[in-house]
């Protein structure tokens, strides 16, 4: 978070041999603390839900198996795996070193990669400002200017859906982006002269090629976050970074050594090549849902658009208005091309605007009239989007008066895994269990979601000949040769799905009214 501010008092005695200097916190610092205590716990109140069992499983496999993980979900191998990132590592790591399970684990990292988030967006502003209240009020716009009807997808920042991706791997990837592009402005903004050999020639380099070792880190931490790191960074060398007669060589050189580290960090990662992600879509698919109704999930945000086009009035070049177009040009070549993947960051395209309208408003008063009408939007937008779907993130449902829209509340399995031995190989049709059970440690028969290390064509026959082994009209001969294929040990199925005649029934949910049965 920002720096505190110091402050001179006219003092007496010994503390006068001080320098009558007292420490007060800026009000980000106050702000960002408060926030963060109320985002921890409205974290912690509601269960894990979504991407969360995959994250587990994740830490799961590499508490059993660090240096050779088998795949997040399957009883397969798990080489090549792009969920294995230099993040989910150090989190299996900490799962050895403490005993925690996958699921512990991701409670812990939730309030971790806020800090990193929250220190982040007060460095960031810093670099665009020097108005003390500009971070605080970008805070309130990052987490509260989205739209009207809920948006929940990982690496999103709205309140709702920081309830639950706070422990995700692109919520720390995003944290580590608004540090990336907080140092990246400071050195663009640098105007001192470049030198080529000294001392200070050296740690100039050295910060260059730190700098690529945090980009390198982002696009190995979650590689989607870092299209949107690099659209930023080079929006913000190219709004700011002015080159001496003679220098811009030896600019073009520091910069150069800040994408050649960035691509070593990357490449040089032994648990999956990232760069081999560029050519596949396998996860395009599920990401078109990114482009529906973007009206209903964004238009708060374009409350910003006023303040862009104030800074894009004052200098074509201003950074927040380049990287908000380069990030529009991305979004919409993931919509022409198909990729819908690029969709992903969304979220951060909203942050130019979110953040050049919290400056607009940190502006010293006397305001000019339209700056008051703009802070009277901007404050009544922000009321409408906690109202109608940010609110019942951190309002319980025991103290809500209104009957607010609470965070998705998923059942815990448990009550099944104990039954489980890690590894061994659970079906189930129930869509909760699905993406839930593998995070207790059991693999799936299939993978849930698309994976870079497994081929697509190869998952997809796994799941008809799954979906063939939970149809009603299947034999008993039938179901055993696919078992023994996959050697299926467990059946978890919903209240609404008969058990097979060979399969015994171990344990059952009072919540759902699932059975958990074993087969063999």
């Amino acid at each position: 978070m920002s720096v505190g501010v110091l402050t001179r008092r006219a003092v007496r005695g010994a503390t006068a041999l001080h320098g009558g200097r007292t420490w007060r916190p800026s009000p980000y610092q106050v702000f960002g603390f408060l926030f963060w205590l109320m985002m921890a716990l409205a974290y912690w109140r509601v269960p894990p839900c979504c991407d969360a069992g995959q994250h587990a499983a994740v830490v799961e496999r590499l508490k059993d198996r660090l240096l050779r993980p088998l795949h997040p979900m399957a009883d397969l191998p798990g080489a090549g795996s792009p969920y294995y990132s230099p993040y989910a590592v150090t989190q299996g790591a900490f799962a050895r070193l403490t005993g925690l399970s996958g699921w512990g684990v991701l409670r812990v990292a939730g309030p971790v990669n806020l800090v990193v988030l929250l220190t982040g967006v007060g460095r960031f502003v810093r670099v665009l400002t020097p108005r003390p209240w500009a971070p605080v009020l970008a805070l309130a716009a990052m987490t509260l200017l989205w739209g009207t009807e809920r948006a929940w997808w990982s690496g999103y920042l709205g309140l709702m859906s920081m309830t639950g991706n706070l422990a995700y791997p692109s919520t720390f990837a995003i944290g580590l982006t608004f540090w990336a592009w907080a140092l990246t402005g400071a050195r663009a903004r640098d105007g001192r002269r470049v030198r080529f050999v000294g001392p200070s020639g050296l740690r100039g380099f050295t910060g260059y090629a730190g700098l690529g070792t945090l980009y390198g880190l982002i696009l190995l931490v979650h590689p989607i976050t870092a299209v949107a790191a690099l659209t930023g960074g080079l929006a913000l060398v190219a709004g700011w970074q002015r080159g001496r007669r003679g220098q811009r060589t030896a600019v073009l050189g520091r910069w150069a050594t800040t994408g050649a580290v960035a691509l070593l960090v990357a490449w040089s990662w032994p648990y999956f090549d990232v760069f081999a992600l560029a050519g596949d879509g396998s996860v395009d698919a599920m990401h078109r849902r990114l482009y529906y109704s973007p009206a209903g999930h964004f238009w708060l945000a374009l409350l910003g658009l006023p303040a862009l086009w104030a800074r894009a009035r004052r200098s074509p070049r201003d950074p927040l208005v380049l990287m908000f177009a380069l990030d529009c040009l991305v979004v919409g070549y993931g919509f022409v091309s198909g990729h819908y993947t690029y969709g992903r960051i969304l979220g951060l395209t909203l942050v130019p605007a979110q953040f050049a309208l919290a400056v607009e408003l940190a502006a010293p008063r006397p305001w000019r009239t339209r700056r008051r009408v703009l802070g009277v939007l901007a404050a009544g937008g922000a009321c409408l989007g906690l109202l109608t779907v940010q609110a019942g993130a951190v309002v319980p449902r025991a103290l809500d008066p209104v009957g607010f829209d609470q965070p998705p509340r998923w059942p815990s399995y448990l009550w099944a895994a104990r039954h489980i031995k890690p590894g061994e190989v659970v079906v189930t049709d129930g869509y909760y269990a699905v993406h839930a059970i593998a995070g207790y440690g059991p693999n799936l028969a299939v993978p849930a979601w698309p994976d870079a290390a497994l081929d697509e064509r190869e998952r997809l026959r796994g799941r008809a000949e799954i979906r063939a082994y939970l149809s009603p009209g299947s034999t008993r001969a039938e179901r055993t040769a696919i078992a023994r294929r996959y050697r299926i040990r467990w059946l978890l199925l919903t209240r609404w799905h008969p058990v097979p005649e060979e399969a015994v029934v171990v344990a059952w949910s009072r919540r759902t009214g699932e059975v958990l049965a074993r087969v063999g």
